[in-house]
């Protein structure tokens, strides 16, 4: 039995799912605005005039930098208060894809900001001055210019903005599949 072959539930007799507490659902809308802001500013920096690029840098970073700071904020939450597990009529299949995608979305959430902020120091713009955390707050700078390890970095980081950009897109596909094809509920549990 497929997946698509599993009994899909009537909608008047779908039960509301086991629902994310305030706080998660706070600490997930929370980072979805900030990944609505850092990644298209991210994927366009390139083709933007240099006489503006320091403020789309200055943007990109300072989301970049709240996505690391709520991340660490919500898996320290998460590991507190886990939330319950999907319903039963789950199937394991499905089970497995959102923890994998959950999971390795949780990585790149920690993982792409410091990469990026490793990358800007290597290229020798850290986080101060025109980029400045939040335009104000001013981050020391922790390393030499180091222009061979910064295009390393900057490869690794644009991967991550790419896969965590194919992550949202199979977050949202299951989500979408949840709601209007299988309509389990499960889409409740976050709203």
């Amino acid at each position: 039995m497929t997946v698509m072959d599993e009994p899909v539930l009537p909608a008047s007799t779908v039960t509301l799912p086991d629902a994310y507490g305030s706080a998660a659902k706070w600490f997930h809308w929370v980072t979805v605005v900030l990944l609505g802001i850092a990644l298209p500013v991210g994927f366009v920096i390139d083709h933007v005039k240099d006489a503006d690029k320091m403020a789309f840098y200055a943007i990109h970073e300072s989301a970049g930098l709240t996505i690391l700071f709520v991340a660490l904020a919500r898996l320290a939450w998460r590991l507190r208060n886990p939330p319950k597990p999907l319903p039963e009529h789950v199937p394991p299949v499905l089970r497995k894809t959102a923890a994998a995608v959950h999971h390795t979305l949780y990585l790149l959430l920690i993982l792409q900001p410091i990469l990026g902020f490793f990358a800007t120091n290597a290229w020798g713009f850290p986080l101060r001055g025109e980029t400045a955390y939040l335009g104000f707050i001013q981050l020391p700078k922790f390393m030499e210019t180091d222009e061979g390890l910064a295009g390393v970095l900057q490869t690794i980081h644009t991967i991550g903005g790419w896969s965590i950009l194919v992550l949202l897109v199979l977050h949202v596909g299951g989500v979408v599949f949840h709601q209007a094809i299988r309509r389990d509920g499960t889409l409740l549990r976050m709203v």
